[in-house]
């Protein structure tokens, strides 16, 4: 049985027939790249997933180590007697906190390079006069046109997001870096950057913005992660009790507009921990910037369920314009669920990939946003699993009840029927209950349905805020109004309604009521 290669990013040690790792081969995308006419790419991929391995791949093929491709695609196409000196930049070790910070972690990364290629520049102290002078003295000593590759370009600017005056600073570093890029063209065989975002090319590219992105080009869909035909060919020896639909339905679901795609680190943790599901690539990230931001907007957090935005908006971001949407997508807690061409521009529907980022995501959103506990699984479960109204109420109420004082202090949160949705919405998602948010119906929309996986009990759900807990009853009384229920009197053996309302004096649940349709 092959070894798992977790963590392992260096192409030469995952190919050593010694260590017998798995591999799944990248080369027919790796030479459709390289071969592909212009020859500077750009790649936006979450983290963990497979970037850095890709780029190293491709350092390896340019520097002609043929030995290491033997068996795989590229091995008899490429011409192995052709090498090119690489110059290969990456921004993934450890975190820049400062300027100086910046400027050691480009010096080192350019005096690394200079002693691979053995070379020297004349000034160390200009950054972009130093490696501008590396790429042309590679070119003259090598007679041969420079490859450079660039792993984790936005990293720096990242880890210093929340600070806006240094992530200027640090853009404006690395901006004047890669315009090099450009300036060096008549030296370069080949140029591409991977990171996790795309900032927009006024920001950060204006020096270089002959770029082709590749990030949502279905020819290069897979150039990351695994797919389903990789995990049942490549893991063929683990799966023995894997049931594929569910591995897929907590792993897979990644769409860059072509074949979906499964995080190859969980599919790799999965296996080295036992075949046990967890949330084993959320756990690797910290997305409290996120959850911040969530919280400073009042996001309505159900629009992450279906949500659309356009081509230019997914697209890129910059410090100054930070569109939280685009942040999930590009970080990969959403993914494209569906593509749209309206009014010649295409427009792209989100939602969560799959299960783990579904709720892991809104388990830490509940936990850190909006209380302070620990999801209690066990009441809401059996109540739904032994349809008892009673203790459904029970779990809801504690919900609120655990609430601490200041998530009301210095604002008017409580005033809107948002917050209490968030607050549901967040904890049924964090327990992986599947529910439909803002469900359509031909009267409107329910503000939150929840059906067993064998339709036996549906629950039409919904919010209102009220003045006092004297002028209630709203909320029950729209379901009927609307007949809501209709939509599922042909599916579900039973129907609850439930009215849930919330005082803005008492900022608590003021009402709950509930009725069996059928």
């Amino acid at each position: 049985m092959k070894n798992l290669p977790i963590g392992i990013q260096t192409f030469q040690k995952i190919r050593d027939k010694k260590e017998n790792y798995i591999y799944i081969d990248k080369t027919d995308l790796a030479y459709n790249l390289i071969t592909k006419e212009g020859g500077y790419f750009f790649l936006s991929r979450p983290r963990r997933f497979g970037k850095s391995l890709f780029l190293d791949t491709l350092k390896d093929i340019f520097e002609g180590k043929k030995e290491l491709f033997e068996g795989l695609y590229i091995y008899n196409k490429w011409d192995w007697k052709t090498t090119y000196p690489v110059i290969k930049i990456s921004f993934g070790a450890g975190v820049v906190k400062s300027i100086t910070d910046i400027d050691d972690t480009i010096q080192e990364l350019i005096e690394n390079n200079e002693r691979r290629l053995k070379l020297d520049c004349t000034d160390n102290s200009k950054h972009k006069k130093c490696l501008s002078e590396l790429i042309r003295t590679a070119y003259e000593k090598y007679n041969q046109k420079v490859v450079v590759l660039v792993d984790e370009y936005d990293k720096p600017i990242l880890d210093n997001i929340t600070d806006k005056e240094l992530s200027k600073e640090v853009r404006d570093r690395l901006k004047n870096i890669y315009s090099v890029i450009k300036e060096s063209d008549q030296y370069l065989k080949f140029a591409m950057l991977t990171g996790v975002s795309k900032f927009s090319k006024v920001s950060l590219f204006s020096g270089l913005n002959n770029l082709e992105d590749i990030s949502l080009d279905e020819g290069y869909a897979t150039i990351c992660g695994y797919t389903h035909n990789d995990v049942k060919e490549s893991f063929n020896e683990r799966l023995d009790g894997v049931d594929l639909d569910e591995l897929k339905k907590w792993y897979n679901g990644y769409n860059f507009l072509g074949e979906g795609v499964y995080n190859p680190f969980d599919i790799l943790l999965f296996f080295s921990k036992g075949k046990i599901y967890s949330h084993y690539w959320f756990e690797t990230g910290s997305p409290s910037f996120l959850i911040q931001l969530l919280k400073e907007q009042r996001y309505y957090l159900p629009n992450l369920e279906n949500l659309y935005m356009s081509e230019t908006d997914i697209s890129s971001f910059d410090v100054d314009d930070i569109k939280i949407e685009t942040l999930l997508f590009q970080t990969g807690y959403l993914t494209i669920q569906e593509v749209r061409t309206r009014f010649n521009q295409r427009i792209f529907k989100l939602s969560y990939p799959n299960l783990e980022v579904r709720t892991a995501l809104n388990e830490r959103i509940y936990r850190y946003l909006l209380t302070n506990n620990i999801l209690q699984k066990n009441p809401i479960f059996d109540a739904i699993e032994f349809k008892d109204m009673k203790q459904f109420e029970k779990a809801i109420y504690q919900v609120f009840a655990t609430l601490p004082y200041n998530s009301y202090t210095k604002n008017d949160m409580h005033h809107y029927e948002g917050y209490y949705a968030n607050i549901i919405y967040s904890y049924l998602s964090g327990l992986g209950i599947e529910f439909i948010a803002e469900d359509t119906t031909n009267l409107g929309r329910i503000d939150l349905t929840i059906a067993t996986p064998d339709m036996s009990q549906v629950y039409i759900i919904e919010f209102k805020v009220v003045e006092n807990k004297n002028r209630n009853g709203k909320a029950l009384e729209q379901i009927k109004e609307k007949k809501y229920h209709e939509k599922y009197l042909n599916k579900a053996e039973e129907i609850v309604i439930i009215g849930i309302e919330f005082s803005k004096k008492d900022r608590n649940i003021c009402k709950f009521e509930w009725e069996k349709i059928v």
